[in-house]
């Protein structure tokens, strides 16, 4: 995707994000995310969950998250240049040292087209960024459920290596298996 753009979300981006994570949940964890889990309820929640993220004051630079966007530049209604938002990465400091990548979502019907390996690129030179400016491990780890293979085959391309397995737990109180992946 030649015209994509990679830049820092806002508070303004949650609405596109919420949007585009409900959709995402919903294309991805058809058949392995209970169905409640994906209902009429979801939309709102991500709303919430994602109005939330980009407000609040979380102090410190270095224990702020960050959000990263991808943009299809001037094609639609994005909060940063008019593109539109058709992926995202939530990347969260961790007291350990270690950033973990709690999202990373392409837009259903654009996943292969190299969206989420742009994400994936960024995200990593970030964590080496962080790493340097805060002295810190700049480790980047996450969390993916076991059953959703096309993730899981995304990462181990990627070249994030197998660190742990555990269990995951949604709203509403669903465990499901997961994995731990780290670069």
């Amino acid at each position: 995707m030649d015209q994509l753009l990679i830049r820092p979300g806002t508070a303004a981006d949650a609405p596109a994000v919420a949007a585009l994570h409900s959709a995402s949940w919903r294309t991805a964890y058809a058949g392995i995310v209970p169905a409640a889990a994906l209902g009429d309820g979801l939309a709102a929640e991500r709303r919430e969950l994602w109005e939330l993220r980009l407000t609040v004051d979380y102090g410190e630079p270095a224990n702020t998250p960050v959000l990263l966007i991808a943009e299809r530049a001037g094609t639609g209604a994005g909060a940063g240049t008019g593109g539109e938002v058709v992926g995202f990465a939530y990347l969260e400091p961790q007291p350990d040292g270690r950033v973990l990548l709690d999202n990373l979502h392409v837009r259903p019907g654009l996943t292969g087209c190299g969206i989420g390996a742009r994400l994936l690129d960024a995200c990593r030179a970030h964590c080496r960024e962080r790493g340097r400016a805060y002295g810190a491990e700049g480790v980047l780890y996450l969390e993916v459920l076991r059953a959703n293979v096309r993730a899981v085959a995304f990462y181990e391309r990627e070249g994030a290596v197998r660190t742990a397995e555990r269990t995951g737990w949604f709203p509403g109180g669903y465990a499901l298996p997961e994995y731990e992946y780290t670069f």
